[in-house]
């Protein structure tokens, strides 16, 4: 079984480790945990893992969040995943920080990125990691917050975050959407 793990991001220094590029940070997490390593190819960094004879095609899209829609639908073709096979790993402002929720289709929220793979798949019916980032910020400065740093006591929590994300993508590979929802989504 093959699956494709996409963690949204923006390239650039300035945007490392922003709220905005936690799907990078879980994906560099998973992929050092397997000692596996990106390549810059064709719209995404791209590096492959193996968990319990589960392969996990893990990219991190070079076109920035607001068109990330291009490097998932080409990932998924190039290595002939189905889309139930996919995962989208994203910040997510409609929860509080830590929160942690996969979910099989939805809308975009006003997630520009969700937004443009829904538009260029021309399905919502994929797989998504929500990291809750919160909605700490005034009116008219969701643009600031959402590519600012992580607050001192976000940034203590966060390795204890990311490592229960890469448990949610290896289970989601292993026993199934479903069971893994039952598992992780509690309140």
């Amino acid at each position: 079984m093959k699956y494709l793990i996409a963690g949204l991001g923006n390239i650039g220094s300035e945007y490392k480790h922003t709220r905005h590029n936690i799907g990078f940070d879980v994906l560099d997490s998973l992929a050092k945990e397997s000692d596996a390593s990106f390549s810059d190819k064709r719209y995404a960094f791209v590096t492959e893992i193996k968990y319990k004879a589960r392969a996990f095609v893990l990219i991190k899209p070079t076109t920035y969040v607001n068109r990330s829609g291009l490097a998932v639908n080409y990932w998924l073709k190039k290595e002939k995943i189905p889309l139930e096979n996919c995962l989208v790993v994203y910040d997510e402002v409609a929860l509080p920080f830590g929160s942690l929720r996969i979910k099989p289709k939805g809308g975009s929220a006003g997630h520009n990125g969700i937004q443009n793979i829904i538009d260029v798949m021309g399905s919502s019916v994929f797989t998504r990691l929500r990291f809750g980032i919160g909605d700490d910020f005034y009116p008219g400065q969701k643009v600031n917050f959402v590519l600012g740093n992580w607050s001192g006591d976000e940034e203590k929590e966060l390795p204890f975050l990311i490592d229960k994300c890469s448990e949610i993508i290896k289970s989601f590979g292993t026993i199934g959407l479903q069971h893994t929802m039952n598992q992780f989504n509690k309140k």
